[in-house]
């Protein structure tokens, strides 16, 4: 028998020889051939094929098609030279109407049946290995002389005929330093599976058990490593399975089919290209990737809405990067919950200001768009004023349909656990994200407090419990978007809320949220918030991504993203319908502020028009 070492410097032929042969000592092909691709196999009748290479196209994430053969045919001359499919895998599988019955080193004696079968020949994760490598990054499977993990998760992949089940990934642990690196190392090899699509948690993918691997071996994790993972072409040993083929023969997960072809090279990339890998969870683990052109944009709209018009020093409670986080989170969030709501007229009825309800109604906006579940939560004295302001906002065409008004009392200590879980479960959140938009904030003394310092507690009702109980409700993050560090989830720049602005030390919200938003005017971050989803949305790179690199881009539905972004007209309506509706100003609004000397639209659109 031949040992395994040196196997990485031998070339694929020399390789495809040993294997054949039955001379090598090895359970896996990680690590051999450095530089060379491998391919998964699927091998299935020829009445079969066109559905699944249908499959294929339609999951090119974890099954990147790089040959389909003839029926019968045991080449594969795209690929390698003087190669036989039968015996040049280490070891196979043989699956009848989905159930595997044996594992075997040859397929000669099934000759005759694979004259009416078609082999597909799958890219595999073992080719980007060098690359990894290359990158200074560790491939811990390697180190530990172990095949890679592979795991099933709850992600389903796109169906095709008999073809359905869900995706199989591979798990490599990264350093978290190394994150950004993993993933510029490996998006561009597309053939060997690209970028990964999940990096943090496995529980997010449905998977429980690290240490039990469906496929492969346990891989262990070093202090400071993050489990990351990419998409796996066992998902096509899946398929056959799901498929209840009479006969089927896969590879045997980790003993893949070396080609003689080298990796390609990567191109110098634009900024479209480069990826960025943030962190928008902790508990549980969770990083996401955007492009860096993506993430510019949605920095230069941060920026435009930093413009502070009254002059009121919120310069100093600006975070930079907090829009961009806020609005990664939300781009994974399944159901959203906001609220709005600032009654600092006292005096009046309704005693609530425009600004807010404009900005939460462009962010609900979106999130249906986006296919979203949104609902609003709002004080109950307010609910007449918020269903008719909804209803102007559909028949203005801001919103595409009325969304759920809900409302919040606190009756027992777990009101807010009830309220926000299923039975008061925190394994069964109702909501993955709560948003609060110039909502009146809960101050140190629990009073809350307009600007001119007045106490409104009266009218306003505890949301503010919704958003601390969120902080222990693994998987709900919360955003605040303020104007003035009185409001709703500003806790979180409160120091500086009492140090720069006026009245601070009395009226600064003492309730954090995840991520703050600090605009000159609030609409301006829900307006922000809005076209930001939207930037994310039309990112290819964040796109596969979020649908773990199976299914088709959502692209095709941009037209509908489009026409639910906000716009001066759309703005122009509502705030007129809401003077209708008796509410006032609360600062100077939007349509009334001047920079250099123009309307402020006149300057903001445009720059959002070029961004979008």
């Amino acid at each position: 028998m031949i040992l395994t070492g040196g196997l990485k410097s031998l070339l694929p032929h020399v390789l495809r020889r040993i294997i054949r042969c039955n001379r090598l000592s090895i359970s896996n092909t990680s690590g051999m051939a450095e530089g060379y691709k491998q391919a998964n196999v699927v091998i299935l009748h020829k009445s079969l094929a066109d559905d699944f290479e249908k499959f294929c196209h339609a999951n090119e994430g974890p099954l990147p098609l790089l040959y389909r053969s003839k029926p019968g045919d045991w080449k594969c001359p795209a690929l390698s030279s003087d190669s036989d499919i039968r015996t040049d895998c280490l070891q196979y599988r043989k699956y009848e109407h989905g159930a595997c019955t044996g594992s075997l080193t040859s397929l000669k004696e099934f000759s005759e049946q694979l004259e009416d079968m078609v082999t597909f020949y799958l890219g595999c994760s073992f080719s980007f290995e060098k690359a990894v490598q290359t990158a200074g990054i560790p491939v811990r499977n390697v180190e530990q002389n172990r095949n890679v993990s592979m795991y099933k998760t709850a992600v389903p992949c796109y169906p095709v005929s008999t073809f359905r089940c869900n995706l199989v990934v591979t798990m490599r642990p990264v350093p978290e330093s190394k994150l950004e690196a993993a993933v510029q190392a490996t998006s561009e090899l597309k053939e060997a599976h690209g970028a990964p699509i999940h990096m943090g948690d496995p529980g997010l993918l449905g998977i429980q058990d690290l240490s039990k691997p469906d496929y492969g071996e346990p891989v262990c994790l070093h202090p400071g490593d993050i489990p990351v993972f990419w998409a796996c072409g066992v998902t096509g040993v899946e398929a056959i399975i799901s498929c209840r083929a009479p006969l089927a023969f896969t590879h045997s997960p980790g003993c893949m089919f070396i080609t003689d072809l080298k990796n390609d090279s990567v191109a110098v990339r634009s900024s479209r290209e480069i990826t960025q890998v943030h962190c928008i969870s902790q508990d549980p683990l969770h990083y996401t990737i955007v492009s860096s052109e993506a993430a510019q944009k949605i920095k230069t709209l941060e920026t435009l809405i930093g413009i502070d018009p009254g002059d009121r020093g919120i310069i100093h409670l600006q975070r930079p990067g907090e829009l961009l986080k806020a609005c990664l989170s939300l781009s994974h969030a399944r159901s959203v919950l906001v609220t709005t709501g600032f009654p600092t007229h006292f005096t009046y009825e309704p005693p609530e200001e425009n600004d807010g309800p404009p900005g939460a109604l462009a962010i609900a906006a979106i999130l249906q768009a986006l296919e979203k579940e949104v609902a609003m939560v709002t004080d109950q004295r307010a609910m007449d004023l918020n269903k008719k302001i909804m209803e102007e906002a559909v028949q203005l065409g801001i919103l595409k349909r009325p969304i759920p008004l809900l409302t919040y009392q606190r009756e027992s200590a777990d009101s807010a656990l009830m309220f926000l879980c299923e039975n008061g479960n925190p394994q069964r959140p109702r909501f993955d994200h709560l948003i609060a938009i110039e909502r009146a904030g809960m101050a140190a003394d629990g009073n809350y407090y307009n600007a001119r310092k007045v106490n409104i507690k009266h009218l306003v009702d505890p949301i503010d419990e919704l958003f601390l109980a969120a902080q222990a409700i693994p998987g709900v993050t919360t955003t605040g978007v303020g104007d003035g560090g009185n409001e709703l989830g500003m806790g979180k720049v409160k120091d500086a809320v009492k140090k720069h602005i006026k009245n601070g030390d009395v009226i600064a919200c003492d309730v954090e949220a995840d991520f703050t938003v600090v605009a000159g005017v609030s609409n301006w971050g829900g307006y922000a918030i809005a076209c930001a989803l939207y930037i994310l949305s039309t990112c290819e790179i964040h796109d596969r991504y979020l649908r773990k690199a199976v299914g088709f881009p959502q692209l095709s539905k941009k037209t509908a993203w489009v026409s639910a972004l906000p716009s001066v007209t759309k703005e122009e309506k509502l705030l007129k319908a809401l003077v209708q509706l008796g509410v006032r100003s609360g600062k100077t609004a939007s349509l009334e502020m001047e920079v250099d000397g123009l309307p402020f639209h006149n300057t903001h659109s445009p720059v959002i028009e070029k961004l979008l």
